[in-house]
């Protein structure tokens, strides 16, 4: 799974969000949401798979962490897109700017 499809869910963007918070264990997690342990799971497997977090087990606990990394594929096609638009809107400043000046 690709970023991109991992973040499709709401529930997994919703475990991204309390993850920007702190670490949580998947148990914590899962007390957030109406859905089962194992659902949790699935989604929180799903993440790992992208990369977007890691699994760390300290002790008993299995412990959620947001990966940075994995967010480079997201950043990147943001930014191309924010590229795009600011040269558009740079375009249409010059053209507005050509016609008042007219």
């Amino acid at each position: 799974m690709d970023a991109f499809q991992a973040i499709a869910d709401p529930s997994r963007r919703e475990i991204l969000r309390l993850l920007s918070r702190d670490t949580m264990t998947i148990n914590a997690l899962a007390d957030n949401f109406d859905m089962s342990r194992p659902a949790v799971s699935k989604h929180i497997k799903a993440l790992d798979s992208a990369g977007l977090i890691s699994i760390q087990n300290i002790g008993k606990e299995r412990y959620c962490i947001l990966n940075q990394e994995g967010f480079d594929e997201l950043q990147e096609w943001i930014d191309y897109f924010d590229t795009f638009w600011k040269s558009k809107l740079k375009k249409l400043e010059m053209l507005l700017n050509e016609k008042a000046g007219k």
